[in-house]
């Protein structure tokens, strides 16, 4: 079918590569084949299925009679199975179907001519189908797809932690955004609250972290619109608490709260024991941080909360290299990790902490190639480090600094310091960290040895495109997806070239590899 359309698009005048990429279920010439070919030759009633059934991503007799509200489905897809109706069986128990991906679209087409008032309420009996049935996102694709979005900030709300807990950014980002765009996630002061979850954690977005913070604290203090919802208030406390935006004396008290309030919630979580653990780390207190660390290392395990399981153990790792316990430190440090990699989140917010710590640990005992090595996997993952999670942020930037100074680095230690000094502006109360800073700055401003080590001298900005660098994209559409000029990501492209040593953009990305700043 697609070689016969290309040969009648170039045929009537359109261009090699347009036939490769213009064709969709509303183009003319895939229209008048279809309907010659199969719409013609089939009854009114086959037609009507065809139409209305292709709203649906795959199919089965259970959910067309639902979405039809008419019987007889099941001998319906198994006559369109046995004809050549570009039907696709997607088990060997001829349970689900799917169309051809061309076929559909060119049904959904004719369905939105003939009859496009019927299209989301088709979409919505998809969506309550999926639902009885255990499909919540699939129901929430149908939701979003009728532009239903009282049910699917319902729908996003509940599935938050699990894909969050699966590492499932790219999907979270695309729903939360697809709500942020028509208005609708300050509705819920429960998914308020994970998108500033989100924005601080996942995608490294503290300004938009902050919104949503702003508007969590609009909903609990000031606006008396919303109802109370006793949930959302004890994961509004594990916000403050993470954001840290009032200083480490308040961290520890918002933890506390939250703690509380999950608990007569009957929820139970790491974050609470995690985030009290660091600010009793903030404040001195090494032996109430390293009993709650304890505690929270052994919830995140028993509820497969991964990141909070590596970074509370990066945190363990820190409390031993303070008390002098080494070889504590290294074995803390290596089971961090080990979650990171066996749960496939090596670039996670907690993983620059991590490295660190190993890179510390490493260099102590002078394997100093494996401490840069850990240096260099830190890099990946430092745009997440912003002072939206200052603490965690701090911490690891602090040690990374200590670590290149010691490997006689003076330019990575400056631009990790310049980053600190950025944060503690923003967040300038994080307890004993600004004094280790202060230390380390006085430290740097005397350094005078050699320069060395360019490539650990890469800023955040220029860590945001570098991974940009290893695709298709050019430099206007990389401008594009970062929301900046093209003229700032070439000149942040040559400057990565010039750091890493490189003379072309292949060369970057392919030394960029060797050094462990990307991956393939």
């Amino acid at each position: 079918m697609g070689l016969y359309l290309a040969a009648l698009y170039l045929r009537e005048g359109g261009s090699l590569g347009g036939a490769a990429v213009s064709f969709g279920g509303d183009d003319r010439l895939v229209s008048q084949y279809v309907e010659s070919e199969f719409l013609e030759r089939i009854s009114r009633r086959q037609r009507v299925f065809l139409t209305r059934t292709a709203v649906l991503e795959r199919m089965s007799a259970s959910l067309c009679e639902e979405v039809l509200q008419a019987p007889g489905s099941a001998a319906a897809l198994a006559e369109l199975a046995g004809s050549n109706l570009l039907l696709v069986p997607l088990d060997r128990r001829g349970q689900w179907y799917r169309y051809h991906h061309l076929f559909r679209d060119m049904l959904l087409a004719e369905l939105q001519r003939a009859e496009p008032g019927l299209v989301p309420v088709l979409r919505r009996r998809a969506a309550r189908w999926c639902l009885r049935n255990g499909l919540p996102e699939e129901a929430l694709e149908y939701s979003m797809a009728a532009e239903d979005t009282d049910t699917a900030v319902l729908l996003v709300r509940d599935l938050y932690v699990l894909l969050s807990r699966q590492g499932r950014d790219r999907t979270l980002h695309r729903w939360l955004g697809w709500l942020d765009d028509r208005g609708a996630i300050q509705a819920s002061p429960m998914l308020t609250v994970w998108a500033a979850l989100f924005a601080a954690v996942e995608t490294g977005q503290p300004a938009e972290a902050e919104r949503w913070a702003d508007a969590v604290d609009r909903w609990q203090y000031r606006d008396g619109v919303l109802p109370e919802d006793p949930v959302a208030e004890a994961w509004a406390a594990v916000l403050r608490a993470l954001v840290c935006r009032h200083g480490m004396e308040r961290m520890r008290a918002d933890a506390d709260d939250a703690s509380h309030r999950l608990a007569a919630q009957g929820i139970v979580s790491s974050s609470t024991a995690f985030l009290g653990g660091i600010a009793r780390i903030l404040s001195g207190d090494l032996d109430t941080a390293d009993a709650l660390l304890e505690d929270a290392v052994d919830v995140a395990e028993r509820t497969g909360a991964h990141e909070i399981r590596a970074g509370a153990l990066g945190e363990r790792s820190l409390v031993a290299m303070t008390r002098g316990q080494w070889r504590q430190a290294e074995a803390f440090a290596g089971q961090a990790s080990t979650v990171l990699r066996e749960a496939g989140i090596e670039e996670s917010y907690v993983a620059p902490l991590v490295c660190a710590v190993r890179a510390r640990v490493t260099l102590r005992q002078g394997d100093v190639l494996a401490a840069r090595q850990h240096l260099f996997s830190a890099q990946r993952s430092r745009p997440l480090l912003t002072y939206a999670i200052p603490h965690v942020s701090g911490q690891a930037l602090a040690e990374l600094t200590r670590v290149h100074f010691a490997l006689a680095d003076v330019a990575g230690a400056r631009t990790l310091m310049r980053q600190v000094d950025e944060l503690l502006a923003r967040r300038p109360d994080l307890g004993t960290l600004a004094d280790e800073v202060a230390e380390l700055r006085t430290l740097l401003a005397a350094e005078r040895r050699v320069i060395q080590g360019r490539a650990s001298s890469l800023t955040v900005a220029e860590l945001r495109v570098l991974p940009l660098l290893a695709t298709h994209l050019s430099f206007p559409e990389i401008a594009a997806e970062l929301s900046v000029s093209p003229h700032t990501v070439k000149s942040q492209a040559m400057s990565i070239y010039r750091k890493l040593g490189a003379s072309s953009r292949n060369q970057a990305v392919i030394q960029s590899r060797e050094r462990g700043l990307l991956v393939e």
